[in-house]
């Protein structure tokens, strides 16, 4: 394996970056006041008024609310919503933004990611990709990810991960899993028990584990003998076929999540339905990498009874925020949905509607992650991972409906405050607690590294995959 340092810094130095967070006192009042309150929860509905935070979960919704000693947050003219959950995505590449714009296949962004640079990773590398990157999802309100992380090539480079998404304060799934290419410690699935005992004992944490397999019988076993969720990426009629013995043999249920679902037959998706397996599609990865049908299968999933989350994936290729997937899923379902009603297809299905697109990117989410209990919706008792939104901004006002403009017109620089587990990692529009320039310079050191040791020249204006060694 490759040395564990750069330029004598190794990934626990890198921890200065940002300042250690403290626990959030039970004894902590936040209250919110004045905003326009998107639930997502049935029971509760949407309003204008007031949300209390309690420690680190929600104590109270009302139209008005007043809370001696409490710290007020003025929510005039901003929306109050759910956090963001992104229930997909590869953290570890943060410093590969962009690095192929234009892969027109999966087999592209595999060269141009796993076969590559994936393969010079250093624990100290995997630290800075999912620092960067969860903190640019909380930049964006994404205040939950899950984190496939099939990069895992030691057990330090699953501590470097982990300690990055425990920094950054973000709500995550850590779902380890064994590289696709290049030289690893052979510890999968053999780790599992290590990280299960070290790093996660508690259930209760901010950062808690699944476990990332293709089919594999002995994997599939030890992820379970640990009482950890199973994420495959499940693509394709290969995969497919697949799924009649799996579930002969029970080896399917709601402890699985399957990435992507594409190319799948109505047998196969009634299996998916039948046996309880977690959903999450991908609107923007599936069309940009060429994945079977090209468009999302949103729709199909609905079609058979699956409420489907929906997730970001990579930003190998496009950007990492909710809206804009929230917008790719929408118009495309649409543009599906009106295709086949304007072929004759009497069975076209109706609409999207703004308030499913945004379900699938918080309580969807949240469900899929095997979250739902705590996060989601915001309800009381739940855990208080909030957003705000202001609705002043000149290409947001005058917000003339709520749900419509935070799936049709919000965007990242919109987000004023997010709240995680009732901790601010963002205010005033701009994250806490972060140095920027150490991030940057860090960044910066990890991908010369990367770029040096792939044999890749970096030009920021090319027009195809990168060439690497």
């Amino acid at each position: 394996m490759s040395s564990n340092t750069t330029s004598g810094i190794s990934w626990q130095d890198l921890r200065a970056i940002v300042e250690p967070l403290r626990p959030v006192p039970g004894s902590q009042l936040l209250l919110i006041k004045g905003g326009t309150v998107i639930t997502m929860d049935p029971t509760i509905g949407d309003f204008h008024g007031d949300l209390l935070i309690e420690g680190n979960r929600i104590a109270a919704i009302a139209a008005e609310l007043h809370v001696d000693g409490a710290q007020v947050i003025d929510a005039t003219d901003m929306i109050v919503m759910p956090g963001f959950v992104d229930s997909h995505r590869h953290a570890w590449e943060g410093q590969l933004r962009r690095i192929d714009p234009n892969s027109p296949t999966l087999l592209d962004y595999l060269n141009s990611t796993h076969f590559s640079f994936a393969t010079h990773y250093r624990p100290e590398d995997m630290y800075i990709g999912n620092l960067l990157t969860a903190l640019g999802a909380l930049d964006a309100g994404i205040t939950t990810i899950v984190d496939n992380s099939h990069n895992a090539r030691s057990p330090a480079h699953s501590d470097a991960s982990i300690d990055a998404l425990e920094d950054a304060g973000i709500r995550a799934v850590y779902a380890p899993g064994k590289p696709l290419a290049g030289e690893w410690a052979q510890h999968w699935p053999d780790d599992l028990a290590r990280l299960k005992q070290e790093r996660f004992a508690s259930d209760h944490q901010l950062v808690t584990m699944a476990m990332m397999s293709q089919w594999d019988r002995e994997t599939w076993e030890a992820a379970r003998a640990c009482n950890l969720r199973i994420i495959t990426e499940f693509l394709g009629q290969d995969m497919g076929q697949l799924l009649p013995s799996l579930q002969e043999e029970g080896l399917l249920g709601p402890d699985n999540i399957f990435n992507h679902c594409t190319g799948l037959t109505d047998e196969q998706w009634q299996i998916l339905k039948d046996c309880g397996v977690n959903v999450n599609v991908c609107p923007r990865s599936d069309a940009q990498y060429g994945l079977e049908e090209g468009f999302t299968v949103y729709q199909r999933a609905i079609d058979h009874g699956i409420h489907p989350a929906i997730s970001i994936d990579v930003e190998a290729s496009y950007g990492g925020d909710m809206f804009a997937e929230m917008r790719a899923v929408y118009f495309l379902q649409r543009a599906h949905a009106q295709h086949r009603r304007f072929n004759g297809d009497e069975n076209a299905p109706a609409p999207v509607s703004v308030r499913d697109t945004l379900a699938s990117a918080t309580v969807q989410g949240a469900r899929v992650a095997g979250l739902e209990h705590c996060t989601g919706t915001l309800s009381p008792g739940k855990q208080a991972d909030v957003v705000l939104i202001r609705t002043s901004d000149i290409n947001l006002y005058p917000a003339n409906n709520a749900i419509g403009t935070v799936v049709h017109a919000a965007e990242r620089s919109n987000v004023d405050t997010v709240i995680v587990g009732g901790r601010i990692r963002k205010a005033g529009g701009r994250l806490v607690d972060v140095d920027m320039h150490a991030l940057k310079t860090a960044t910066e050191s990890s991908r010369a590294h990367l770029f040096a040791r792939a044999g890749y020249e970096p030009n920021p204006f090319s027009d195809v995959s990168p060439a690497v060694a």
